[in-house]
């Protein structure tokens, strides 16, 4: 596996073509191996910052350094280099339904594999066991030729997970992983992706909104609102005013998850 990689934001500002200014003078740095959570109601620029990381979204100013890239200079040929080594998990799986696990978490080794190989649907024998081991780190062995859309929820991205681990990836991006979870669920999910920080000791950052996830499953936190950076500290020791300055306004019910796992 490759080594895990920092993370830096240099000044970073995103300004859409609609005006919208995204993220506005925005630095951090991620140290290799940190498990991180970027906390914001929706429009406080969370997801687009998880999404400079990997070129999905451009800086308009600024510069953003994941490992040995500036993402932001990458293009074309080096920017799918890039990404092949930075595992994405999406809120919607990402999935294809009509294909079996296998084969869909397969798709995490295209970058690291001949295009003949892909073209031919023959994985290397070197690419069906990290495929088989990604699997099985989260217990879906066993759903190995179930159809995507023959599974639930949580099983739907934990399959996400094993997919974007199969590109032994050196750093992993969440982007509100757990939001369309029941609670039990939402909590396995959080589990596995703080296994995977701990066992592969792999740099993860997952947004959420959820005060009580961020605490318990994230070392560090970053609170964003309105593109702006409020809170960057410990997570397990953030108060509830703390959240209250990220979310700029009075902590509600839906703020936490609850039904611990």
């Amino acid at each position: 596996m490759d080594t895990s990689w920092h993370v830096a934001l240099d000044r970073v500002s995103v300004i859409y073509p609609n005006g919208t200014r995204a993220l506005k003078d925005v630095s951090l740095r991620i140290e290799p191996g940190e498990m991180v959570s970027i906390v914001g109601l929706s429009g406080s620029g969370k997801s687009t910052l998880i999404r400079t990381l990997n070129g999905l979204v451009q800086a308009t100013d600024g510069s953003v350094t994941v490992g040995p890239h500036t993402v932001n200079t990458l293009r074309g040929r080096g920017l799918r280099e890039f990404r092949g080594h930075v595992g994405m998990i999406f809120q919607g799986f990402n999935l294809a339904d009509r294909t079996d696990v296998y084969h869909n978490v397969l798709v995490g080794r295209f970058a690291h594999s001949p295009a003949w190989r892909t073209l031919l649907g023959m994985p290397s024998a070197q690419s069906r066991d990290i495929a088989l081991r990604a699997l099985d780190s989260v217990g879906m062995l066993d759903k190995l030729w179930a159809r995507g859309d023959a599974l639930s929820g949580g099983q739907k991205q934990r399959v996400a997970i094993a997919r974007a681990l199969t590109q032994e990836p050196s750093v992993m991006l969440a982007d509100e992983p757990v939001a369309s979870l029941d609670p039990p669920t939402a909590h396995a999910v959080m589990n596995d992706l703080r296994r995977v920080n701990r066992e592969r000791s792999l740099t993860v950052l997952v947004n959420i909104h959820l005060m009580d996830l961020a605490r318990q499953y994230t070392t560090r936190m970053i609170g964003l609102r309105d593109g702006e950076i409020v809170y960057d500290g410990p997570a397990n020791t953030a108060t509830d005013a703390d959240f209250e300055e990220i979310y700029g306004r009075e902590i509600q019910v839906r703020d936490r998850l609850g039904a611990e796992g």
